[in-house]
């Protein structure tokens, strides 16, 4: 692994003050066009372009899991693992037509403001702690954590060292706000998208030459022949990954709980949103799912092409920690093998994904912690300017928590992408069963509601650990349990939120018979106006539908 020189240094500041200095002057421009006010700072309300929207997301979900965790994944599993991104695209699609209109309608700034809304407070208070626990323990310390794990292993700095200055740099953006964060965003974006086709260009190459060849259209052809099995689309029962990617699953169950729960019911991902208006918005989503059709080639190509490469011994003993194989170390191997100046290039970008990840996550525990916490709980009466002071301050609070535990979580133990899927499973089916009903089913109570809050969280823990009372492996059959690392048949944790999601609702829809609610108010109600689109849109996601269809039918 070459060293960093000092044109990749000069890259990489260039990049810096590119950032920042933008990033300021957006700042100060908001600053003399308009007075301060929470809305202003928490939603850039109205001012988010459908481009910006777009990037911002992007930019928010591609981060250290993704550059990190997901090309670890392509090295283990294959390209199956692009079924998170894949899939993404069309669930964009869905929440644009179907989500986006009910909570414009409705002027939602936060989800926990929507929950309130429908049902009642103390569901909206519950659903706010839950959130801020888990965008701080799982989200926000995974990311800061692998991001530090891979500059360290770039820059060769101190893991220490790059957790503070990962931190550092991204509280400076937050601390301008979302608008700060949206235009930002784009540069980061930019550069990501840039520097992530480098590396994969530089893998494809470096595969080519396996054979004596050279060129990315060749390197890919020797990757798809030598690593066949690492483009199966959809994975069979026999598969050692199966656990993680349950065959049809993918396509047809859990995947679509984990993206619909993502993409549509989290703060993090719809406050770039919300600010806008409808036809703005769903510009904004559609463009971002185009983006999202980009992210297996980004992140996951370089992971197989690192299992190749580690296979034919080329990569020596990159892939190895304390002697053993860590397939999270595949994409910073890879970055670490980058010409002078195009590694600086690569290194912004991976700094940029979770630069820019960490600023939205912080963005958001913020926005529910002020907003839905301490304006409505503890200090009514609280100003405009204050409000913002106390989202700045919480964003520093939380940074500093997630570097505090980071550490302790074992987040590169498991594999950053799975650490972060399986946990955040434990909640998303009980999140996603409450918005939907709560959409689509004017008789949904608040009862209904508090059952999906907390039954869903503990039936997946019952779910989780059941394997250890009764036996599963008579549902191996239908390909709902595999064996686990350990022999025992359990429930891969896809199917599980599956199984998971349909209980609640039965049982939601139960309680709501059981329990009547009151009279809904007029802007709860669902129109089927809502949900009509242009010709333009329906144009854009006919493309979407039709590349993903591509893509499973050939690899399938």
């Amino acid at each position: 692994m070459s060293p960093i020189t000092s044109l990749d240094t000069l890259v990489f500041i260039i990049y810096f003050i590119a950032v920042s200095a933008y990033g300021i002057w957006i700042y100060r421009k908001r600053k003399s066009a308009t007075a301060s006010s929470s809305h202003d700072y928490f939603l850039a309300e109205g001012s988010l372009t459908w481009w910006a929207i777009g990037a911002s997301l992007i930019a928010s979900n591609i981060s250290a899991e993704q550059f990190i965790g997901m090309s670890g994944s392509g090295f283990k599993i294959g390209m199956a693992i692009a079924a998170y991104e894949l899939m993404a695209a069309a669930t964009l699609i869905v929440v644009a037509v179907f989500f986006m209109p009910v909570y414009i309608k409705q002027r939602i700034y936060t989800m926990p403001q929507f929950l309130e809304q429908r049902y009642n407070r103390s569901v909206a208070t519950i659903m706010a702690a839950f959130w801020l626990a888990l965008y701080i323990v799982v989200n926000l310390t995974s990311i800061l954590y692998l991001g530090a794990i891979a500059i360290s292993s770039v820059s060769g700095l101190g893991l220490v060292p790059c957790m503070v200055f990962l931190a550092a740099f991204a509280i400076v953006i937050t601390l301008g706000g979302m608008k700060v964060i949206g235009y930002t965003d784009v540069i980061q974006v930019l550069v990501l998208v840039i520097g992530g086709l480098v590396t994969t260009w530089l893998a494809l190459n470096m595969v080519a030459s396996l054979d004596g060849g050279s060129g990315v259209v060749h390197g890919f052809s020797v990757l798809t022949e030598k690593a066949g099995g690492h483009f199966d689309m959809v994975l069979a029962r026999d598969n050692a990954n199966y656990m993680d990617l349950p065959g049809l699953s993918v396509l047809l169950g859990g995947m679509w709980i984990a993206n619909l729960s993502y993409w549509g019911c989290n703060q993090y991902i719809t406050q770039r949103a919300l600010g806008a208006d409808l036809p703005t918005a769903r510009k904004g989503l559609l463009f971002a799912a185009f983006l999202k059709l980009l992210m297996p080639v980004i992140v996951v190509l370089p992971g197989i092409a690192a299992f190749l490469l580690h296979q034919n011994g080329s990569l020596g003993s990159g892939m190895l920690v304390n002697g053993e194989l860590n397939t999270d170390r595949a994409y910073p191997v890879l970055l670490g093998l980058l010409p002078t100046g195009l590694k600086g290039m690569a290194f912004a970008a991976l700094t940029a994904a979770v630069v820019a990840s960490l600023a939205g996550k912080a963005n958001s525990i913020a926005t529910i912690f002020t907003l839905d916490i301490y304006k409505k709980r503890m200090d009514p009466e609280a100003s405009e300017r204050k409000m913002v002071w106390i989202g700045r301050m919480t964003v520093v609070v939380s940074m500093v928590a997630a570097f505090l535990i980071a550490p302790f979580m074992g987040i590169d133990k498991k594999g950053g992408f799975q650490y972060i899927q399986e946990y955040t499973g434990f909640v998303s089916p009980g999140i996603l069963a409450m918005f939907v009903m709560g959409f689509f089913w004017q008789r949904t109570t608040s009862a209904a509601a508090m059952f999906a809050t907390v039954g869903g969280f503990v039936l997946s823990v019952v779910m989780k650990f059941l394997p250890g009372f009764m036996d599963l492996s008579g549902l191996a059959a239908i390909g709902f349990a595999a064996p686990n690392a350990a022999g025992v048949y359990e429930m891969p944790f896809l199917d599980r939120m599956m199984v998971v999601f349909i209980a609640v609702i039965i049982g939601m829809v139960i309680i709501s018979l059981v329990w009547p609610r009151r009279e809904p108010r007029p802007e709860e109600r669902v129109e089927p106006s809502m949900f009509r689109v242009n010709p333009g849109f329906i144009a854009g996601s006919a493309i979407i539908m039709a590349m993903l269809a591509a893509v499973y039918w050939v690899w399938y």
